[in-house]
């Protein structure tokens, strides 16, 4: 039985716990949060824009409660340091996990910049205990389909490739401070640039176009990312939509033989077109939070290093959102 303890009881927080709860492999025996309600299972006012509502009530049978979640790393009972905070706390936490030996899942974004998240990858190096970040779309079964038809070639080459994930402001206030959350474009675009870096490689330049509405960083960003072999790859981002628009994360993959059409909010949500004919594709009924802590478990279980996504390949997103940043301040294209 692997033991989980869990810093941040916030709407990441209470998704991992309800994971956890379904998993036979794996048991949340302690929870840390600075709010003492939440500390104590309270998730009354925790709100999200993906997937169920938090749980009002968490159940604490077994599960011990602090506000310091530095007393998580001193409990020889817990194998998995699960790391739910703002992203300001995830690098000093996540190095202070890793030297206290323990595993640690780490949500997105790693750090605010490229430079932190390579101590992270560092330190991971050289930590007893596996480390990984909570990049869950990798792992969201629509989007590792993607991955697989892509790397397979069933349809041929791809010919064009967009994303686009867009909402209204988040409602926590520290999103709404560039200083804090790195903007729409370091907290909510980065699912797509790491996704574009996991389908095609780093790129080997972006061009970007965006502005700020509410945080003094880049709320709302457009990009093209340029790669040799693969003529047209885009993806939008942001959070400068109005208030009462919501959440939205679509795909369009043109191939040489077929296109994929992936829309969150659309009932078949995947749907490949091909030869005259729309076909819906099954996928498995989860979530990229179940299915990355799923595998990061299976990984502890069989003392195999996490290899689907590391620090390394988030220290690689963060240098491409820097270079898109770049982009738009300066005007025009930015070579990696």
């Amino acid at each position: 039985m692997i033991k989980v303890g869990i810093i941040g009881m916030g709407f990441m927080g209470s998704a991992h716990v309800r994971v956890y709860s379904k998993l036979e492999q794996a048991r949340v025996v302690a929870i840390a949060d600075l709010n003492e309600k939440r500390s104590k299972g309270d998730l009354s006012d925790v709100w999200g824009n993906v997937g169920p509502a938090a749980q009002k009530q968490l159940p604490m049978d077994g599960v011990r409660s602090t506000t310091d979640w530095k007393q998580l790393l001193s409990m020889p009972e817990i194998d998995l340091i699960d790391i739910c905070t703002p992203t300001p706390l995830h690098v000093q936490m996540a190095l202070a996990a890793l030297a206290s030996g323990k595993h640690v899942l780490c949500e997105k974004p790693l750090a605010l910049t490229a430079a932190e998240a390579q101590q992270v990858a560092e330190a991971a190096g050289k930590s007893a205990g596996y480390f990984m970040p909570a990049q869950c779309i990798r792992f969201w079964p629509q989007w590792a389909w993607a991955k697989s038809a892509i790397a397979d070639g069933r349809y041929g080459k791809v010919k064009s490739a967009t994303f686009a994930r867009v909402s209204s402001m988040p409602g926590s206030a520290w999103y709404a401070d560039g200083k804090q959350s790195g903007g729409a474009v370091t907290d909510l675009h980065i699912h797509d640039t790491d996704f574009v870096c996991y389908l095609f490689g780093k790129p080997d330049a972006v061009s970007s176009h965006g502005y700020s509405k509410a945080t003094g960083a880049i709320d709302h960003i457009s990009t093209h990312y340029h790669y040799a072999d693969v003529p047209m790859v885009y993806a939008e981002g942001g959070w400068a939509f109005i208030e009462g628009f919501g959440f939205s994360m679509r795909y369009r993959i043109n191939f040489e033989n077929a296109t994929a059409d992936y829309d969150i909010g659309r009932k078949d949500s995947l749907v490949v077109h091909q030869g005259g004919k729309s076909q819906p594709v099954s996928c498995a009924d989860s979530d990229g939070y179940a299915e990355e802590i799923k595998y990061l478990v299976d990984c502890i279980a069989r003392k195999q290093k996490p290899t689907v996504v590391t620090a390394s390949d988030a220290a690689t997103a963060l240098r491409v959102i820097e270079a898109e940043r770049a982009s738009v301040a300066q005007g025009g294209q930015v070579i990696q």
